[in-house]
């Protein structure tokens, strides 16, 4: 329970801390229970689409979907991807994507970046018809692409020393029983939707396999940062997939 506890506190700028104190050491665990998190962001999406729809046309609930997750988490994975973008799109070695990666202001990459995976985000949910296959979606997305994405710290190193960390924690890598635990939170929501839209779930799949493959050439490893960003990426590519399914299949 305080791996789990640490997770929420983390991950979320709820008042989660306010349940007690959890020692520092759970929180290099964090990342086995990030799937779980999904379950309250991605459902917090969900509701909110559900509600805004009663009110609101789309594409203004569905922004307002994304921005009850952003006062959630506190834009945390949007600054992870943002700075990972500045990195690769700036870098031009190691040393300096690092470097740029953990710098805290934002640049042009980064920018338009975030813009861009809005724009996406946002136009793909805002064309699925049916209310609640939308919202079926925003939940699985969340919880199925922090799945996928925590399977980084299983395959790559971390790309810097402990003490450089911005948090100054390293996360453990996941024992069998917490990967079990990770795909099955991370998998339910997917039997919310329509049987051909579980298919869907193979692009996180597809996309993490390509950034893990990617951070390891350029980076030899990952950071804080990669983690934000593969999530991002692989719940970008879960709409992009889910939306190419819901119109042609």
């Amino acid at each position: 329970m305080k791996k789990l506890h640490a997770a929420f506190i983390f991950f979320t700028r709820l008042p989660f801390w306010r349940l007690g104190e959890v020692p520092p050491g759970y929180y290099k665990r964090v990342v086995d229970c990030w799937s779980i998190t999904g379950w309250l962001t991605g459902g917090v999406m969900a509701i909110t689409l559900w509600l805004a729809a009663q009110v609101f046309p789309a594409p203004v609930d569905v922004i307002l979907a994304f921005l009850s997750r952003l006062l959630i988490t506190g834009a945390l994975h949007e600054d992870g991807m943002a700075d990972f973008i500045d990195g690769m799109g700036g870098g031009v070695n190691r040393v300096r994507i690092l470097e740029i990666m953990k710098d805290s202001h934002i640049g042009t990459y980064g920018v338009i970046g975030l813009i861009i995976y809005y724009i996406l985000a946002i136009s793909l949910i805002s064309s699925i018809t049916d209310l609640y296959i939308a919202c079926a979606i925003l939940l699985a997305g969340d919880t199925w692409s922090k799945c996928c994405a925590s399977q980084i710290i299983n395959f790559l190193p971390y790309a810097r020393k402990e003490e450089e960390a911005k948090n100054k924690t390293i996360y453990d890598r996941m024992s069998p029983s917490a990967m079990i635990i990770s795909f099955i939170f991370g998998a339910l929501p997917l039997f919310l939707l329509p049987v051909q839209l579980i298919f869907a779930a193979i692009f996180p799949i597809i996309t993490v396999a390509i950034l893990i493959l990617y951070m390891k050439k350029k980076i030899q490893g990952y950071t804080g940062d990669c983690c934000g960003a593969t999530f991002l990426f692989a719940e970008l590519s879960f709409y992009l997939g889910a939306v190419l399914i819901y119109y042609n299949v």
